[in-house]
């Protein structure tokens, strides 16, 4: 059977086009994730200099690079992590992205990266309780355009209808991590219901506290809904 020249042409366009597509984005995510590294380096030492003598030195701001793809801000009691997916995404049909006037111009403008932020209790990584539970408070996308538009609790920033509106930069990540500062210190750790912490296993028992396989999370027992995202 012979090849069909023209299929080969067509399969040969779309990989050149989508594989620089989807580099442009990957590019612009790895940039903006160390721009944010930077960002919350810099973010940590103003905000000890504003809160010295004000607090207890054991509870003041840490940043920590936890390598390529990952970094960590202590806050008190709480570690936000900032992840960086290595992959490009598309939206699924049903995603409100499709509305948008700016993605309706050109599909392409929907390849996104992404950072996540997630929140976990600082005390889950002193005791190495790996069983703990952390949440997701919050995340980035970023297009070849460096157009971007933020999922999450209280981040009020640019949303998926006002894609397309604004490029993102250091002003705009510092909203965006302040907002999720702000949201973390707000978000209580609640005392599980009692039907889901009745039962221990032995094992559970004879393993010292910090190293327990008990689960320890802000809603565990609980919904965590995503009713302001």
């Amino acid at each position: 059977m012979d090849n069909d020249p023209n299929f080969r042409e067509k399969i040969s366009t779309n990989l050149v086009y989508k594989a620089n597509l989807q580099q442009r984005v990957y590019d612009n995510t790895f940039s903006l994730f160390n721009t944010l590294k930077e960002t919350l380096h810099e973010m940590a030492s103003e905000f000890n200099v504003e809160l010295d003598d004000k607090i207890d030195r054991r509870i003041r701001i840490e940043y920590r690079d936890r390598g390529k793809f990952e970094a960590q801000l202590r806050v008190a009691g709480e570690v936000l992590i900032f992840n960086m997916h290595t992959n490009v995404f598309m939206f699924d049909e049903n995603n409100a992205i499709w509305q948008n006037e700016y993605v309706k111009i050109d599909r392409a403008n929907a390849y996104c990266g992404v950072i996540n932020i997630y929140n976990f209790l600082a005390d889950s990584f002193k005791y190495n309780r790996s069983s703990d539970e952390g949440y997701l408070i919050g995340r980035i996308f970023i297009n070849h355009e460096l157009q971007y538009f933020v999922e999450g609790k209280r981040q009020q920033r640019v949303r998926v209808g006002e894609f397309g509106t604004k490029t993102i930069d250091e002003g705009e990540l510092i909203a965006i991590i302040e907002m999720a500062m702000d949201y973390a210190l707000d978000f209580d750790l609640l005392v599980p219901p009692y039907e889901s912490a009745k039962i221990m296993n032995l094992d559970q028992l004879n393993t010292k506290f910090e190293n327990t396989k008990i689960k320890t999370g802000k809603r565990l027992g609980y919904e965590f809904n995503i009713d302001d995202i």
